[in-house]
């Protein structure tokens, strides 16, 4: 086996022509508006209604400058997925992205990482869910779930029925349909922005400085591992890519929704942090499941405000379970289709034109580990794999570049090589920030992942088979 073999790569000609075959043929249904909702829906939700609260326990106040510096490490790479998104609109994301510019055994390993930082991500986020639940009825009824049905083994609690409560429902939407999926979504986003419009406002009225005072104890090592904690909040805009097949006008629509997904979100994020800050003490954000609602509750002493934001918080967070959900099954469905896992199960239902068997597969797969893994081990593991990806996304763009100066560039990413490789930079830095432990079980999801390609993937890919024209490697490239 020669090793410039495991790199050959996808005809991105040939990668489109694949999505109208029949039997794996998505629908496409989604405008602008409704893909710029997807963005702004998986953006928005745990990062700032429960991580906030683990990024004020390790940077203090200055958790207002984490959020700036992990907004912009999105934002390098962001621009890095629009062109992309628009030269290969194709459901996959950075896996198919990486099958067309940097090879096959790259693309594996990206997939791979995605099924893991997609899955996680979905039960942290349904464990958020459950924490803000519990959250709203201590404020609205005085009541709350015993702890062991509410938290994890290892928070103290048997099984997180409110976690496995909320995927289980997400997984049915799904399956049902993504125009369905879609227009519930757009309503939960707007919800959540009001929500939080509503808490920036109340926020001012009882906003005391003196509570930025020291701003960064821990001094920029604090606001750097912040930033990589609560990088997690920022996820979501790559998640707009997976819907490349579904949406109706891709080269001009996914660069748009990209960039203005995240620029909302950010914006947002570092106004609610600031007012956060501003009428609670981080001791008392970092100390609970659902901080904004105590801010309000303890800190502005205002418990029906924190009510009403207990109830957009589970509003919110459920959009951010459907698009991440939805993301993971379009990067599984597009592997299968390639041959890299099981190919039988890449099928769309003929009923709800949506790939239901791996929908509701991976459903009961994530309900089982929201049921029973705590939050901070599931955003650790979340974070590192989607750095892992931003790396190779940004690389992709700079290879492409080179390998293919001839393809059509709806948008094109200013400076290359420059802003891919700050993009590089900033990832890999937040990556070194992380704890070992973290980077240790990432490792061994990759071992795990590279057992399968050699002895399943490589045997079954639609190239290696010869059902599909491969694209060798170029020279110097």
């Amino acid at each position: 086996m020669a090793v410039r073999d495991l790199f050959i790569t996808r005809d991105i000609a040939d990668l489109v022509k694949d999505t109208g075959t029949e039997g794996e043929q998505l629908k496409k249904t989604i405008g602008p508006v409704a893909l710029t909702a997807l963005g702004v829906g998986a953006i928005i939700g745990t990062g700032i209604f429960v991580v906030i609260g683990q990024g004020a326990g390790l940077a203090g106040p200055g958790v207002v400058l984490a959020f700036v510096l992990a907004g912009v490490t999105c934002a390098f790479s962001a621009l890095s997925y629009a062109e992309l998104a628009a030269v290969v609109p194709v459901s996959g994301s950075a896996y198919t992205f990486s099958y067309a510019t940097l090879g096959e055994l790259i693309a594996f390993i990206i997939g791979w990482d995605l099924i893991l930082e997609y899955g996680v991500s979905v039960a942290a986020v349904a464990v958020g869910w459950g924490g803000n639940i519990n959250e709203f009825l201590k404020s609205a009824f005085d009541f709350a779930l015993p702890d062991a049905i509410s938290k994890s083994p290892s928070d103290g609690g048997v099984f997180n029925i409110p976690a496995v409560v909320v995927v289980l429902g997400i997984t049915a939407l799904l399956t049902i349909g993504t125009r369905e999926s879609a227009r519930v979504n757009a309503v939960m986003v707007g919800v959540k922005i009001v929500i939080l419009l509503f808490f920036i406002a109340v926020a001012f009225t009882a906003f005391n400085g003196s509570h930025f005072e020291p701003f960064a104890p821990k001094g920029f090592p604090g606001i750097a591992a912040a930033a990589s904690t609560i990088f997690f909040a920022y996820i979501g805009f790559d998640a707009v890519t997976t819907a490349s097949e579904e949406v109706k006008r891709p080269a001009r629509d996914l660069p748009i929704a990209i960039i203005a997904s995240l620029l909302i979100s950010t914006l947002l994020y570092v106004l609610v942090s600031f007012t956060a800050v501003g009428i609670a003490s981080t001791k008392s954000l970092s100390g609970s499941d659902a901080p904004l609602s105590t801010a309000l509750r303890e800190g502005a002493g205002i418990p029906w405000a924190g009510a009403v934001l207990s109830l957009g918080a589970l509003i919110a967070i459920t959009s951010v379970v459907l698009v991440i959900m939805y993301g993971q099954t379009r990067i599984f469905f597009a592997m299968c289709r390639d041959g890299l896992l099981p190919r039988r199960l890449a099928t769309v239902s003929p009923r709800f034109g949506t790939p239901a068997k791996i929908t509701v597969g991976f459903g009961i797969l994530i309900a089982i580990l929201a049921a029973l893994v705590p939050l901070n081990v599931i955003v650790e593991l979340t974070n590192i794999g989607t750095l892992f990806a931003f790396v190779l996304v940004n690389i992709g763009v700079i290879v492409l570049r080179r390998t293919r100066p001839d393809l059509e560039r709806p948008f094109r990413v200013p400076l290359v090589p420059v802003v891919p490789i700050i993009g590089i930079l900033l990832c890999g830095y937040l990556i070194f920030t992380l704890p070992n432990e973290t980077k240790l079980r990432f490792v061994v999801w990759l071992v795990v992942g590279l057992i399968i390609y050699f002895t399943y993937s490589r045997r079954h890919s639609r190239l290696r088979t010869g059902e599909k024209a491969a694209v060798p490697p170029i020279e110097g490239a």
